[in-house]
């Protein structure tokens, strides 16, 4: 387990960005329990620093993880967020999206949210920025990225691609089904 590169900070901060915007300090600097990202077999952990000091004396063969899974990067570089980060996403989230009772089955099994499933949307959302999915109870589903912004969201026929999906909490059990 290792401090990310100044690469990998670089990619892995500008995807989160997407997402929380500015509250990434809050991540980090929090008063509580300080916090810190650490990079473990190609995946960022979010881990707080009493933990993983205490992490040192174990190998790295034998660590499996520690602390919370971010995502991890692809053979190309590219950073891909988990879902298994969707708790500490809709804590700080910028953007929001609700889905109505009829959207939430379709969006759990990968499908893209459309303008008939949209109960909510946080206002000025720009065009391609990433949203956290909520249900109409305010739980949240998953995350994808915005496929137009809010304004031109209003003006969309109901079969109209509203937000593209890219993760979702059904993702675990399709994949203990493989």
């Amino acid at each position: 387990m290792r401090p990310l590169t100044e690469e990998e900070t670089k990619s892995f901060f500008e995807k989160l960005a997407k997402y929380i915007g500015k509250n990434i300090t809050l991540l980090i600097d929090r008063v509580d329990d300080p916090h810190c990202f650490r990079l473990h077999r190609d995946r960022v952990y979010y881990v707080s620093e009493a933990l993983m000091r205490r992490s040192v004396s174990i190998g790295r063969d034998e660590l499996c993880a520690l602390g919370t899974c971010f995502g991890k990067f692809t053979k190309s570089g590219l950073f891909r967020l988990h879902i298994t980060a969707l708790d500490l996403l809709a804590q700080y989230a910028r953007y929001k999206v609700w889905v109505k009772p009829n959207g939430e089955m379709p969006f759990l099994y990968g499908n893209h949210v459309l303008k008939a499933h949209l109960g909510r949307i946080s206002d000025d959302i720009p065009e391609h920025t990433g949203v956290i999915v909520y249900n109409m109870s305010d739980v949240p589903l998953g995350f994808g990225v915005t496929a137009k912004s809010t304004s031109e969201t209003r003006k969309m026929d109901p079969t109209a691609i509203v937000a593209y999906h890219q993760a979702d909490v059904g993702e675990y059990i399709r994949t203990m089904e493989e």
